[in-house]
């Protein structure tokens, strides 16, 4: 399995195409298909069969349409609701996908959205806006905040220190980066202790 990674300026926005061995891939997050992710995909000899989308925003789905006219992929979500220009898969939460032969577990951590999928392949996490370097993704109230906090001490921060970490926006990082130096976390967990 490789993991090559699609910065686009249009949404500032991070796109992974991850590939197996036998040129079958899967693309997370296509916030815009632009030349330089077809020739990414086509350079490498990949076909896209698997779309998957931690949530509906659009700096994370406006490429789906473009990349439909060129490959036949299935697109996995949390729901199908607000997409109603393609067919999509809802995610069985608690029961990993087996897509192009690669394990692809799935964890609903709402907060930032409440559609927030975060997929976990191998040792690398591919947040969306859940969970980037340095921050946790934004929010529009205290409660939600308080939500996403909640969901990715449950669901995230148990896992791996070493666990890589993916975001939608921004830098990679670890699990045990953010852990020691994002201040959300950092913060949230002072509240915890006292």
């Amino acid at each position: 399995m490789k993991i090559f990674f699609h910065f686009s300026v249009i949404g500032f926005s991070n796109t992974y195409l991850i590939g197996n061995d036998h040129g079958d891939a899967i693309l997370i997050d296509p916030g815009h298909m632009d030349i330089q992710l077809l020739d990414l995909i086509e350079s490498n000899h990949y076909y896209i069969r698997h779309i998957l989308i931690t949530h509906r925003h659009e700096s994370h789905t406006k490429g789906i349409g473009t990349l439909l006219k060129i490959y036949d992929a299935d697109i996995y979500a949390y729901s199908a609701f607000g997409f109603s220009d393609f067919s999509v898969h809802p995610i069985p939460l608690n029961q990993p996908l087996l897509l192009s032969g690669i394990p692809v577990e799935c964890r609903l951590v709402p907060g930032h959205s409440n559609d927030s999928i975060v997929f976990i392949i191998d040792k690398a996490m591919f947040t969306g806006d859940v969970l980037l370097s340095g921050r946790i993704g934004k929010t529009d109230s205290k409660l939600s905040h308080s939500l996403l906090l909640r969901s990715i001490k449950e669901q995230l921060l148990p896992l791996d220190d070493r666990m890589l970490i993916f975001p939608g926006h921004g830098a990679p990082s670890t699990l045990k980066i953010e852990k020691m130096f994002n201040e959300d976390i950092i913060e949230d967990m002072k509240h915890i202790r006292t």
